[in-house]
């Protein structure tokens, strides 16, 4: 990805320029016909903070090892954080991979 060096001359600009990064995160979509639990932590212990209905798409912003869950894409220990406290299994998730396709959380 080329990237660009910006002058920016006021607090205005700034505030423009800051969604671009946010357009660029990638999004997944769940497996077919699949409602997903969305997790407070990286297992099936944790509590469930939503359901996701079938055909949605997620963002990944992090990804950890939590859990082993056997789901549509196979059996993955990976979990997918979509948001601040919120995990979904890797398992249920389309990305093209059996590997991280994201940071690891930290």
């Amino acid at each position: 990805m080329a990237t660009e060096d910006l002058a920016l001359t006021d607090s205005t600009e700034a505030a423009e320029a800051e969604p671009l990064t946010a357009q660029a995160l990638r999004t997944y979509p769940l497996a077919p016909g699949h409602t997903v639990n969305v997790r407070s932590g990286p297992g099936t212990h944790f509590s469930i903070v939503r359901t996701l209905s079938a055909g949605s798409r997620i963002p990944i912003y992090c990804q950890c090892p939590g859990e082993s869950v056997t789901g549509p894409y196979g059996v993955s220990k990976i979990w997918d954080n979509i948001s601040n406290g919120q995990f979904v299994s890797d398992a249920y998730v389309q990305t093209g991979s059996d590997g991280y396709v994201a940071p690891k959380c930290s």
